[in-house]
């Protein structure tokens, strides 16, 4: 699937000056800093590596990070 999409956030961070914008670019899902905006830096993941992460977020393998 190639998919481009405009920059999102997760709701959550509607009353938030820092958080990550995510969107799918061709074949990849990026991911920025939203306060850098255009001049940041862009991570690009697969999306198996997207999926990885997902789900180790929901099974809060990375809660201790926070």
């Amino acid at each position: 699937m190639s998919i481009d999409s405009t920059w999102i956030k997760a709701s959550g961070a509607d009353n938030s000056d820092e958080f990550v914008e995510m969107r799918r670019n061709g074949e990849m899902i990026e991911v920025r800093y939203s306060k850098q905006g255009e001049t940041g830096d862009v991570l690009s993941f697969t999306p198996g590596e997207w999926d990885a992460w997902l789900d180790g977020a929901k099974k809060g393998e990375f809660d201790h990070l926070v």
